[in-house]
C-alpha cells in the first residue's frame, strides 16, 4: 500500500523533469516579422503570398529567407521562437532541453517502434536549435550523386557559414580523441575543416565561444523584412487544393493557431508560378501529405482522408543512422564538451566525443548524464502514461546506473548511410499526434558488421595514451567498460549486460539516434530532382525527407545548404540567371 506522502513524492519526481524552461533574458536578436499565428487576421495585405513555405527549421529558414529578396513569403511554424530560450541558447543547457518535456518546448520526444528514444524539434530554426552543434559539409561526391549544381553548392554553403558557424576552441576531451583517433590509425589529420575528408578533422560549430548558440533562425536575417511574415504556433492541418484542372494544383493551406482557432491562407493565383514548400522534416513531411491526400491508398482509406493523388511511397524506407556509445569514467569532472572532433573512417563508420554535464542556474533542475535515466524512463513517457509502477522503475534503474555515470565522457560509433530501411505510419488524422516510426536498426548485416568495426576502434582508442590522463579506464576491463555502457545507454530495448562479449549483441542493445533520420519523400519516388511533388502542381518538399542518405558526419549543413540552394536555384528559374540573390 503506497502511502499518501510516497504518491506525492513520486508526482513530484514525475513533474521535475517536465517543466518549462526558464525563457530568461538577453534576447540577441529582434525581428519584427515575428508574430504569433492568432494575430494573422488582423495582419496588414497582403493575405495572398506568392511562396507559403511550412515548416521554419533548417531548410525552411534559409529557403524562406532567400524567396522573400523578390517575392512576398509566409513561413509557418508550429513552434515557438528560440530567442529568450536559455536551454536553447547556450551549450551548457544542451541535455536539459533535450529533457524537456513542457507543452510548448523546442524538442518534442518520440520513441521509435523499435524502442529507441528520439526527438523532434518543435522552434523556429527547427533542429539547429537542439542538436550538439557540429557543422561539416557534405562529399563532393555526395552532391554528385544527389546531382546538385556544384558551383552553385558551393556558393550556398559560404552564405550559411559567413553567419552562423564557428570553428571551436577544442576542449580537452576532443583533443584527446583526435590524438587517439590518429594513435588507431584513423588518418591522416586534416586539421581544421568545413570539408568531409577520410581521417581525422576537427569541425565546425554554431556555438561562439561564450557558448551561444547560432541557430537557422538567424538565417532569417538575410530575408527582405518587407516581404517575409513569420507566424509561431501556426500548426498546418492540411494543403488545399484545386482538383478541376488536368492536375490538382496547391492554391492554400489551412493551419490552427496558438488559441485552435482555425484559418485558412492561400497562394497569389495571378501567377501560376506561386508554390507552396513543405519543409516540415522527415516525420512532419510525409505525414502532412497523407493527412493532404498525397499517399499510400490504404493509408488514405484507413484514415478516411479523400484522396488527391495514390503515391505508394510516401513515409517509406526511412532510415535513421544508429549510433551507440561507450562511457569512460574520469578521474575527476572533465569540462563539457559536444561534438567537435571526428573519425571519418572508410568503412562508413564515423567516431565522435562528448564530454560532461552543464546547467545553468535558471534552467530546468534534472541532474543527469547525455544519455541518462531522466531522459529514457520518465521524461519521455507522456503524462497521461505515467503512473506509479512506471515511477518505480525509473528510480531502480536510476540507482542502478553507476555513480559514474554523471561524472565522465562518452565515445561514439555511428553508421553512415545504413542500409536498414523502415518507415511511417500515421496514427489518425490529428497533424499533432506523431506517427508509429520504424527504423529497422541492424536489420542489415552490413550495419552490424559496421557498427563492429567501430566499437573496435573505440576499444582501441581506449588504450592509447591520450585517454590514460583524462581516465580511469585502464583500471577496468574491456567487458567491464562495454557493460558499464550497457547500463548506462538508455532506450527501451531489453540489455543482455552479462552477454558483452559478443558486439554483435551490444549493438543490439545499446543502439540510440544522433538524430540524423530521414527519408520518407524521396526523389525520384515522391518527388523530383527539382523537389516537386509528383503529380500535382504547385508543391514541393525541400528538407531532409528527400535524402536517400544523411549527408556528411552531422546534416544540418547540408540541410541549410539545401534551403538557400532551392531558394536561388527557384528565384533564378523565374527571374533569369541574373537575378540579384
Amino acid at each position: 500500500m503506497v502511502s499518501r506522502k510516497e504518491a506525492i513524492l513520486v508526482k513530484f519526481l514525475a513533474l521535475l523533469c517536465i517543466l518549462a524552461p526558464s525563457q530568461g533574458k538577453g534576447q540577441r536578436h529582434s525581428f519584427p516579422y515575428l508574430r504569433p499565428a492568432s494575430s494573422f487576421s488582423s495582419l496588414p495585405q497582403p493575405h495572398y503570398y506568392d511562396y507559403i513555405v511550412v515548416g521554419g527549421g533548417t531548410a525552411g529558414c534559409p529557403l524562406a529567407a532567400t524567396l522573400s529578396q523578390k517575392y512576398n513569403v509566409l513561413l509557418l511554424e508550429r513552434g515557438g521562437s528560440p530567442y529568450g530560450n536559455r536551454n536553447v541558447s547556450y551549450m551548457q543547457n544542451f541535455h536539459i532541453s533535450l529533457a524537456d518535456m513542457s507543452p510548448n518546448s523546442a524538442s518534442q520526444p518520440f520513441i521509435s517502434t523499435d524502442g529507441v528514444i528520439n526527438t523532434r524539434a518543435r522552434v523556429l530554426g527547427g533542429g539547429t536549435c537542439i542538436n550538439a552543434g557540429f557543422y561539416t559539409r557534405a562529399s563532393p561526391r555526395y552532391v554528385s550523386e544527389v546531382g546538385w549544381d556544384g558551383k552553385l553548392v558551393n556558393e550556398s554553403y559560404p552564405w550559411v557559414e559567413r553567419r552562423i558557424v564557428h570553428f571551436p576552441k577544442i576542449a580537452p576531451w576532443q583533443d584527446a580523441l583526435r590524438k587517439g583517433l590518429l594513435q588507431a590509425g584513423v588518418s591522416p589529420f586534416n586539421g581544421y575543416t568545413y570539408d568531409h575528408l577520410y581521417g581525422t578533422k576537427v569541425g565546425g560549430t554554431i556555438f561562439d565561444d561564450t557558448g551561444y548558440r547560432s541557430t537557422a533562425a538567424d538565417l532569417l536575417k538575410a530575408s527582405n523584412p518587407k516581404k517575409l511574415r513569420v507566424l509561431l504556433h501556426a500548426t498546418v492541418q492540411n494543403i488545399l487544393f484545386n482538383t478541376q484542372g488536368q492536375k490538382p494544383k496547391a492554391i492554400g493551406v489551412r493551419f490552427k493557431d496558438e488559441l485552435g482557432h482555425e484559418h485558412k491562407v492561400y497562394l497569389n493565383q495571378k501567377t501560376a508560378a506561386s508554390e507552396i514548400i513543405i519543409s516540415s522534416g522527415a516525420i512532419g513531411s510525409p505525414q502532412l501529405l497523407i493527412l493532404s491526400g498525397i499517399g499510400p491508398k490504404e493509408d488514405l482509406e484507413r484514415l478516411g482522408v479523400k484522396p488527391i493523388l495514390y503515391n505508394q511511397h510516401v513515409g517509406k524506407e526511412m532510415s535513421d543512422n544508429p549510433m551507440n556509445s561507450i562511457f569512460i569514467p574520469t578521474k575527476k569532472p572533465v569540462k563539457q564538451s559536444l561534438i567537435e572532433t571526428v573519425g571519418i573512417t572508410k568503412v562508413g563508420s564515423f567516431i565522435e566525443a562528448s564530454s560532461g554535464f552543464g546547467q545553468s542556474s535558471d534552467s530546468i533542475h534534472c541532474h543527469h548524464g547525455i544519455m541518462s535515466a531522466e531522459i529514457g524512463q520518465l521524461s519521455t513517457i507522456p503524462p497521461k502514461q505515467r503512473s506509479l509502477e512506471l515511477a518505480r522503475s525509473f528510480a531502480q534503474t536510476k540507482k542502478d546506473i553507476p555513480i559514474e555515470a554523471f561524472r565522465g565522457g562518452f565515445i561514439l560509433e555511428k553508421i553512415d548511410g545504413p542500409l536498414s530501411k523502415g518507415q511511417l505510419t500515421i496514427l489518425n488524422t490529428d497533424i499533432e499526434t506523431t506517427p508509429n516510426v520504424t527504423f529497422n536498426y541492424f536489420s542489415h548485416p552490413q550495419d552490424l558488421r559496421r557498427c563492429v568495426f567501430g566499437i573496435r576502434t573505440i576499444e582501441q582508442i581506449l588504450r592509447t595514451k591520450s585517454f590514460a590522463d583524462l581516465s580511469d579506464v585502464h583500471n577496468y576491463s574491456s567487458e567491464e567498460v562495454l557493460r558499464m555502457s550497457v547500463r548506462a545507454n538508455v532506450n527501451f530495448i531489453p540489455k543482455h549486460t552479462n552477454d558483452t562479449k559478443s558486439l554483435e549483441q551490444f549493438c543490439r542493445d545499446t543502439v540510440i539516434t544522433i538524430w540524423h533520420y530521414h527519408g520518407g519523400c524521396h526523389v525520384g519516388k515522391v518527388v523530383d530532382q527539382d523537389y516537386r511533388v509528383f503529380g500535382v502542381d504547385g508543391l514541393r518538399v525541400v528538407d531532409g525527407s528527400t535524402l536517400l542518405k544523411s549527408p556528411g558526419t552531422n546534416p544540418q549543413a547540408t540541410v541549410m545548404m539545401m534551403g538557400r540552394y532551392m531558394g536561388v536555384k527557384m528565384l533564378r528559374a523565374r527571374l533569369g540567371k541574373a537575378a540579384g540573390v
